[in-house]
């Protein structure tokens, strides 16, 4: 299975949000819906079919995957709780593993940091912690082995908006 996570572009500063004491609230700058754009469209050129958009429930996490879906052919993101801020590797693993994936699922989950580091780094070298760094805009690409464990998978590629743009201009 190959898993693409994505972390949220860039989102209003907490200190200036309409709620700041709400973090589900804070939307997307129009830089970052700009950027998201730019990083959709090179994303779908890389993983062309995607079998599961799925999104934390947060308002600039649930933006962020709208632009995406538009880039893969209006796909319906799928809200998980699972992917909220704070919960733990074991907790999506359990998620994934109830989806029923096969070797050749691939799965988009777009979420936030250091939760998404952390998973990776739960997926390929067995150990919760953050290996990689994922910018707001970030992704990575894993390919795993069904049914997913700890340790089991590789990590593809990992590109930030920087260097996607560098690559397309």
């Amino acid at each position: 299975m190959q898993l693409l996570l994505v972390r949220h572009a860039i989102a209003v500063d907490r200190s200036t949000a309409i709620h700041p004491d709400d973090d589900y609230q804070r939307p997307l700058t129009s830089k970052g819906r700009q950027r998201m754009r730019e990083i959709a469209v090179y994303l779908n050129k890389l993983v062309p079919q995607i079998d599961l958009l799925a999104t934390s429930p947060l308002l600039r996490t649930v933006q962020t995957a709208e632009i995406l879906a538009q880039s893969f052919g209006n796909i319906t993101p799928t809200k998980a709780s699972v992917l909220s801020p704070g919960q733990g590797s074991d907790e999506i693993k359990t998620w994934l593993t109830s989806l029923a994936p096969t070797d050749e699922s691939t799965y988009m989950l777009v979420g936030h940091e250091p939760d998404l580091s952390q998973l990776v780094g739960w997926l390929s070298v067995g150990v919760p912690k953050s290996v990689i760094t994922l910018k707001k805009g970030a992704s990575c690409l894993l390919q795993c082995k069904t049914p997913l464990e700890a340790g089991t998978c590789m990590l593809q590629w990992l590109l930030s908006y920087r260097q996607i743009n560098l690559l397309t201009n």
